[in-house]
Formats: C-alpha cells, structure tokens, sequence
C-alpha cells in the first residue's frame, strides 16, 4: 500500500500555464514530462462502494492498465491507495486481497460493478525538491463525462513523494498567493458522481465521522476538523452560483469547526488556534446576512406578502429585502473569492495537519476524552435548565450556543460507543438538543426581525411608510404568538434531555 498525500487546487483557467514556470525560493523545480490519462471509475448502480468510502479505478496510459484502489474516507490527511497492473479495462478483483475491497469482493460484487463515468487528462509533471523533501507538481487539464453530463478539469496537484509536510505547505501557500490557486478537497471522482447524481456544483453536505477509541484527543479533533473543512470549503462552488443551500451549509460547517475548536480547546496551542478562529469568524460573519435575510425574506415576508396581497405593504418590503438580499448573496460570493478566504482555507489545513500531542490531555485516549466530555457537558445543560425561564435574551443565546455544541459532540462522538443503548441515547440527546436550539434560535431571531421589520417601515418613501408599518406590525404580532409555544418547547426538551443524564 502506498500512502498519497497530496493538495489539490483549482484556479483560473488564465494562471494554469503559469503554474509551469513556477518558482518557489529554496526550491528546485525539474523537467516536465507529459501524458495522457483515461480513467474509468466502477461502482454498482447504487454505488455501494462509494457509500463505503471506496474508490475502485483503472487507468490506461502508455498502453498500460493500472488498477486503483483508494480509501476516500476516513480520519488521515495521506489516503490510502493500491495500485497493482492488470491485462485488461476492467478490475480484476482477484487484485484486490490484502486492500479495504477485500471483505466486498464477492461474486456478487464482481456481476454488478459497471462504469460509472470517465475522465480524460493530459498532464504535465515537474518534480520539486527542497534540501528536505521531494514533492510532485501536476498540473491536469482535461474532462469528466457521465452520461451525457461533462465537467472540465483544470487544476494542479501538489503531492508529498518524501520528506515534511511543512515544505508542501510552502509551496502550497506560493500556488496560492501567486496564482490566485484555490485548495480543494474534493477529487475528481467526487466530481464524477456529483455529475452523476446530477449534483454539480450543487451544495455539499456533513458527512459521516468515524473515530477510534485508541486515537489518542488530538488525533480524535484531527478527523474532525478535516470533515469540517471538507464541509465548508466543499461549498465554494455552489456560493458562486448565489445557491442559498451553499451559504447554508457553509455556514454549518464552519459552525462545526469552530464547535470542535471549542470542544477540544484544553488539547490545542493557544497562538495559532486563535488566528484561525478570528479568520473563522471573519468568513461566517461575511456569510451570515445572506442566510439571515433568505430565512425573513421566505419565512416572515413572504407569508404576509401572499396574505395581503391587496395591499401595497407586504409587495413592498418583499421587493425591497428581495434586493438586500441579493445584495448580501454578493457579498458572500465575494468574501469566498477574495485572497483571505483562498489563504484561510490552506492555513486551516496546515493549522489541522501540524497539530502533535504536546500535553497529557492531547495524548489521552479519545474515548475516554469523550466520555468525561459528555458527561460534563450534559451536567451543565441540567443546572442551566433550571434558570431558563428567568434568563435574559442575551443568556438564552448563550444557552442555545451551549446546547449547539452539546449536540454537535454528540454527533462528533457517536462512533467510539459501539452499544445500542448508548448510541440510541446519544441520539435523543442530539435530538432534544437540536429541537432546544431551534426553539431558542427563533426567539434570538425575534430581536433581528423586529429591527428589520422597524427599519423599513421608519425609512420607506411617504407614499408607502403607512402600509409597511402595517406590514411590520404584522410580523411582529405574529412572532409575539409564537414566543410563549416556543419557550414551553424549549422547556418540554430540556425535560427530556435531563432523563438522558447519566446515560450518555
């Protein structure tokens, strides 16, 4: 088995030549060769090996087939890959002893496994050498065909052969600050499916967490961060598209590393996890007034806009926060293209990849970290309980932020608890937990809508100010119904959760 550690980038289309004549101080860039790659992926019709996080590929060039094998998922930043050559263009699953594919290469398997798409690179590659380290740099141009759906290819690949990860960040981080080089942590047979699934360029989602109970905390918070960045950065794409599901799930997975930052904080550096949580902050806050105004635009405007329609208020500020709106879209659409953000996004992966065990908490064994951390938390939520109905809005939101990453711990942990009763109760706790934030979420949103609702009713033209104020006044009478129902809610889940204490 060899192990790939490599970064990806995409960047303009104007700056990948340029990516060849590429010089990087300390540095010593060879002689470039170039080939031809066709690739096809196999997987079943409900491509189970994908599900597995498998990756099964045979390449053909100088009229060789090699066939690949790639764990795609799991908690290392090197992922790894088999590579044995075959006769022919399709797998030889007798290749495949001693690799993840082994225990699925049944008869079975072998009947259903098909193409599922293509793609076709030219490659230039020039090695890279440092006194330390020696690295690769790819630059692939070409397509992906699925179907009748294709996608180009025009990115680099900076891949470690031997030596320090730090010398691949350095010339990462030149890539990016010269050739406007964008990381993406996304394969291209992430993007053969999505055209599949007809997802391209479609918003990307959470997925699955696997933890060891013998990874030690700082190893634990390692995969953690990666699937969160995988999160957030994965949906780069869809924001430049002005996708509302984009900004979203950005927004949930930069929530997610910044929850994981807070939850293993007695395991990280103190100097360089601050930065990243500032630069952290910087891109959720530029994210935030999109999701806020699509939320009051749909859920608030909207509805009244339909129900009084005769009258010109509702038509009005839906117009109006329709082009604040699209205002705000911009904006983030903006932040995700301008230099910061490209530089965060290599700077958290280094921040992830560089991490070590410096302390005993770090180097504790994570089931053991997790246990204690649940329990800890679950015992603050039940005093906190108590002082609910008394709280102010500010100590509500703060409440909410704490039931927020009780849940996302829950979620983050539930793999290292392998019996039914304990995973079934995780579950309910990260249910009742979830239902209590979105409880108090909306009453926290209450106070930004009625300064949305009031400013434009106070600075509307004179010919409409009476029938926005109208509108307004709606909209706050309606949310003033809702609050009692939704702390009696909050307060019915936090019941629930206080049965759970002791069994998490």
């Amino acid at each position: 088995m060899g192990v790939e550690t490599e970064i990806k980038f995409r960047m303009p289309k104007r700056n990948l030549g340029s990516s060849s004549r590429l010089k990087v101080p300390g540095c010593k860039i060879g002689e470039r060769s170039e080939s031809d790659l066709q690739s096809t992926y196999f997987d079943t019709r409900k491509h189970k090996l994908k599900r597995r996080g498998l990756l099964l590929r045979v390449r053909q060039t100088d009229g060789k087939h090699v066939q690949t094998i790639k764990k795609t998922s799991g908690t290392q930043f090197g992922r790894g890959e088999w590579e044995t050559e075959i006769p022919g263009r399709t797998p030889d699953l007798d290749e495949a002893d001693g690799t993840p594919l082994e225990r699925l290469a049944s008869k079975k398997l072998r009947r259903k496994l098909k193409p599922v798409f293509e793609t076709s690179v030219h490659r230039i590659t020039m090695p890279v050498r440092t006194k330390r380290s020696e690295l690769e740099l790819a630059i692939d141009r070409g397509r992906i065909v699925a179907a009748e759906h294709t996608s180009r290819i025009e990115e680099v690949e900076l891949e470690l052969k031997s030596g320090a990860a730090k010398d691949l960040f350095r010339v990462a981080k030149v890539l990016e600050r010269k050739l406007a080089a964008e990381l993406c942590l996304r394969g291209k047979a992430d993007e053969g499916y999505d055209l599949v699934n007809g997802r391209h360029a479609q918003a990307v989602f959470a997925e699955p967490i696997e933890l060891g109970k013998r990874m030690t905390a700082i190893e634990g918070f390692q995969a953690i961060a990666r699937s969160a960045l995988r999160h957030f950065s994965g949906n780069v794409e869809a924001i430049r598209k002005l996708d509302p599901e984009g900004v979203h799930q950005m927004r949930v997975g930069l929530r997610r590393l910044r929850a994981a930052i807070s939850l293993f904080s007695k395991v990280l550096p103190d100097a360089k996890t601050e930065e990243i949580k500032t630069e952290l902050r910087w891109l959720t806050s530029e994210l935030a007034p999109a999701r806020e105004l699509d939320v009051f635009l749909e859920e608030k405007i909207g509805p009244v806009a339909r129900e009084i329609i005769s009258q010109r208020g509702g038509k009005a500020i839906a117009r109006e926060f329709a082009d604040k709106r699209a205002a705000a879209r911009e904006r983030a659409s903006k932040a995700v293209n301008s230099p910061r953000c490209r530089a965060l996004l290599v700077d958290v992966l280094q921040w992830i990849e560089t991490q070590h065990g410096r302390t005993d908490a770090a180097n504790s064994e994570l089931g053991e970290f997790g246990a204690k951390l649940l329990d800890r938390r679950m015992r603050k939520a039940d005093k906190d309980a108590e002082k609910l109905p008394e709280m102010t809005a500010t100590e509500r939101h703060k409440f909410r932020i704490r039931m927020k990453k009780l849940r996302y711990a829950a979620e983050f942990f539930e793999s290292l608890f392998r019996s039914k009763p304990r995973r079934k109760a995780l579950a309910h706790l990260s249910k009742h937990a979830k239902k209590i934030q979105d409880a108090l979420g909306s009453l926290n949103d209450f106070i930004a809508d009625r300064k949305m609702a009031a400013d434009a009713a106070l600075h509307a033209p004179p010919q409409d100010r009476r029938a926005r104020a109208f509108a307004s006044g709606i909209i706050v009478g309606r949310e003033d119904e809702q609050a009692k129902p939704l702390m009696k809610a909050a307060a019915k889940e936090l019941r629930a959760l206080r049965h759970l204490s002791g069994l998490c």
